[in-house]
């Protein structure tokens, strides 16, 4: 019988280089080499305190080091990057056999504010020097993501002083049942169980006064509206997906079109991608050139951001809600989409309509006859009426065919109170004094030359979006409050960017 050398695939000692686990070309050795030799680390220095006494810390590169590796692989709990650090011969190699505790790792990352962006500041200059960066057009675009907090502890002010009402009525009701009972026999555990329902209602609704307390004010939008606070996070919002409500933040990206590297990342409590576009196009001026073209989707989209952009003459493709509707390479559109997932689809079952509709009312364009669905004929009343900057025909029933027509009550809402039915065709936009930047738009992204420069967003910005999520698994904040956050949403896209400077050469 043959034999063989017994292969033991978990040695106690083994003499290895540890330096040498870090391959040339890997985004491990990239890692190591900028943070050893390109950054500057200086500013961490003034978190310390112990030159003179106190144990020494953990070098900030080394701690660095081991977080965007492990972010790179979609670790970020601590704990699993210190098991990380402990198990995996790369992170010891990183490490240099150290081993931070999870404790370390966590208020590193969570101290962690200005820091960052000065490292993404240096990662751009290094990309700029390698000559990733087109400056040709930057891609906007952002992603929803749940955040660390409970979707149910949000809501408004008055929202949670009845919650806390309910609560202490609750716990009122209850305590005069117990002394109901008092004379009854009760079991010990059955006593004790109820005794610390009402003291956890007690606990609940007094947490909520302490808030109402330290919140004097609801939140406020930036139309002035009410915005939800959430008592996990306060600094999150509620926001709707294709995928239901979140509890989270926005992160946003400007990612340039030449080697898909993010200029700008951002993270925000908010919903509305309309607020974001001017802030985010602002803070990337340092790095665009009088030439580079803004491009982003229609949730970005607004008359106020339009305006803004056309007075500081920013270059941009901004597209609106009906643009795929006026594109003809998009008229077959519907039949490549999926149906919907059960699981997920939110929306409600379109309902069949009670009334008629304005297509249910039929116009011939060659006579201006309008027929109603009851076979009768309505007068013209109206030629060139401007209805919110719009041109339309309008027509009326008569009174002696409405009247006693059989279908008053699918025709008219409030058919006890309306005597005939009045439709109005549209068509078109009116001929105003001045044309408005949503229609000067219009016409620049509508063009041939326009729809050819738009059309590269998608593959600019998407792919980006789609290696964080699925490649380094980012499918959720973990940290709580605004600032921590946007450090999160900033380490994920550093890792990005290191990858695409590992990808092309650098350092090896």
């Amino acid at each position: 019988m043959a034999r063989y050398k017994a292969i033991d695939t978990s040695p106690r000692f083994l003499a290895v280089d540890l330096e040498k686990q870090l391959l040339p070309g890997s985004f491990e050795h990239a890692v190591h080499h900028l943070l050893d030799h390109e950054f500057d680390l200086s500013h961490f220095d003034t978190r310390y305190r112990n030159d003179q006494s106190g144990a020494c810390a953990y070098p900030p590169g080394m701690l660095l080091k081991v977080i965007l590796c492990a972010y790179a692989q979609g670790v970020v709990s601590s704990r699993g990057i210190e098991r990380l650090c402990r198990e995996q011969v790369t992170f010891i190699a990183l490490s240099g056999d150290t081993a931070p505790h999870f404790t370390t790792l966590s208020a590193f990352i969570s101290s962690l504010d200005e820091e960052v962006a000065r490292l993404f500041a240096q990662v751009l200059y290094l990309c700029d020097r390698q000559g990733l960066i087109g400056r040709e057009m930057f891609a906007i675009d952002g992603v929803k993501l749940p955040s660390n907090a409970s979707k149910a502890k949000s809501g408004t002010r008055a929202d949670f002083a009845h919650q806390a009402d309910k609560l202490e009525t609750a716990a009122k009701k209850m305590l005069a049942r117990h002394r109901e009972n008092d004379r009854l026999p009760v079991e010990p555990e059955l006593a004790e169980k109820s005794r610390q329902r009402v003291e956890r209602l007690h606990q609940e609704a007094a947490q909520l006064r302490q808030w109402l307390s330290a919140n004097p004010q609801d939140r406020k939008g930036s139309k002035g509206t009410i915005r939800k606070s959430n008592r996990t996070d306060p600094e999150s919002a509620k926001m709707a997906t294709s995928k239901g409500v979140i509890q989270g933040y926005t992160g946003v990206a400007a990612v340039d079109a030449k080697h898909q590297i993010i200029i700008e990342a951002q993270a925000h409590g908010t919903g509305s991608e309309q607020e974001l576009l001017l802030q985010v196009v602002r803070a990337t001026q340092a790095q665009a050139t009088p030439d580079t073209l803004y491009t982003a989707d229609a949730s970005y989209h607004s008359e106020h951001n339009l305006k803004a952009l056309a007075q500081e003459n920013i270059n941009a493709l901004i597209a609106d809600n009906g643009m795929r509707q006026r594109d003809e390479r998009f008229k077959d559109q519907g039949k490549h989409k999926a149906k919907p997932d059960p699981l997920y689809d939110k929306a409600h079952p379109k309902k069949a309509a009670k009334r008629y509709r304005l297509q249910d009312f039929t116009l011939d364009p060659e006579t201006g006859i309008c027929t109603c669905p009851a076979g009768k004929q309505l007068y013209r009343n109206g030629t060139n009426c401007i209805h919110n900057g719009h041109l339309a025909t309008k027509y009326s029933g008569t009174l002696r065919d409405c009247l006693s027509c059989e279908h008053r009550d699918k025709c008219l809402r409030t058919p006890e109170k309306t005597k005939v039915r009045q439709v109005a065709f549209f068509r078109g936009k009116a001929n105003t004094t001045e044309e408005s930047d949503t229609e000067r738009m219009k016409k620049a992204i509508d063009s041939e030359a326009g729809r050819a420069r738009y059309g590269r967003r998608f593959a600019t910005v998407e792919p980006v979006f789609g290696n964080l999520r699925h490649n380094k698994r980012l499918d959720r904040f973990t940290l709580r409050g605004w600032k921590k956050v946007d450090t999160q949403w900033k380490l994920y896209c550093l890792v990005h960017n290191i990858e695409k400077l590992a990808h092309h050469g650098f350092g090896q």
